[in-house]
């Protein structure tokens, strides 16, 4: 079944950019021969979903106070135009709120995932999760980072992502039963799994003992320890871009609700952030 995912512009898209998500990450570029890309998990997680690029290049520098005036910005000059409000001090205590410039609608029953790009530690920032109900609320939200680290510059430039969204099915975790079971149980898993330990403790000792290179490439081939195969398995996914005409400068600018750069300012849930008029 498909599922609708509309960007619906709301303020000025100057320098933002909405694509999907990629699969390298510069840590992982950096790792001894790229190895960390021989762990599917991590490849597969870095693009489940789309993230939205920083519309200009900023540093924001944190005093380690809680008022709003307590995070200090220095944009570059020939970065300022129309968006430059969008990146703010709502809330204070070190954190600094982007102010997407859509509200986003999903199909119903399913909310948004909001959170940072997976995989991709900042030095000095962390991103703030959040899950919204985008199927029914007429309401904007915005991406907001903690500052950890007082009194430093933290960098963020233009086009690195910031935000990364992914649609969420609402009622899906409340339909799990959780339980803990022996693996003897099932008797099929059991006996996969344990030729799994037995290959695996097998290539790890000669790693280890004779520094024999290992690598174990049946889950990332998508076959079980004897040779079948699962009716599915996925090495990547193929995300469609937002169709033509999604993102553009000059977008109507809907009326002020105060010196937010962005519609509504704050947070919705919380009511923090500009008052409306």
């Amino acid at each position: 079944m498909a599922i609708d995912l509309t960007a619906y512009i709301v303020s000025a898209t100057d320098g933002w950019t909405i694509t999907p998500a990629g699969a390298t990450r510069d840590w992982m570029d950096l790792t001894p021969q790229k190895f960390a890309y021989r762990c599917l998990p991590l490849a597969m997680a870095n693009q489940a979903g789309w993230v939205l690029g920083c519309p200009l290049s900023f540093s924001v520098t944190w005093n380690g106070q809680a008022g709003l005036d307590a995070l200090k910005f220095s944009f570059n000059p020939e970065d300022l135009g129309p968006n430059k409000g969008q990146i703010t001090s709502h809330f204070g205590s070190g954190i600094l709120t982007f102010s997407l410039p859509y509200l986003f609608r999903t199909s119903p029953g399913y909310g948004m995932l909001v959170r940072g790009p997976t995989n991709c530690a900042k030095d000095g920032a962390a991103p703030l999760d959040g899950i919204v109900e985008t199927d029914w609320a007429p309401y904007s939200f915005t991406m907001n980072w903690k500052i950890t680290r007082r009194r430093e510059p933290i960098w963020f430039r233009k086009g690195e992502p910031i935000c990364m969204i992914c649609p969420f099915p609402m009622a899906m975790l409340e339909d799990v039963r959780p339980r803990v079971a022996p693996i003897t149980e099932d008797k099929t898993l059991f006996k996969q799994y344990a030729a799994f330990v037995s290959s695996r403790s097998a290539g790890l000792a000669d790693l280890f003992g004779k520094g024999t290179p290992f690598w174990e490439k049946a889950y990332m081939k998508g076959v079980r320890p004897d040779g079948s195969e699962p009716p599915e398995h996925r090495s990547r996914f193929a995300l469609p871009g937002f169709e033509p005409g999604a993102v553009r400068a000059g977008a109507p600018t809907p009326p002020a609700t105060g010196g937010s750069g962005g519609p509504g300012g704050g947070c919705p849930v919380t009511g923090h952030g500009p008052k409306p008029e």
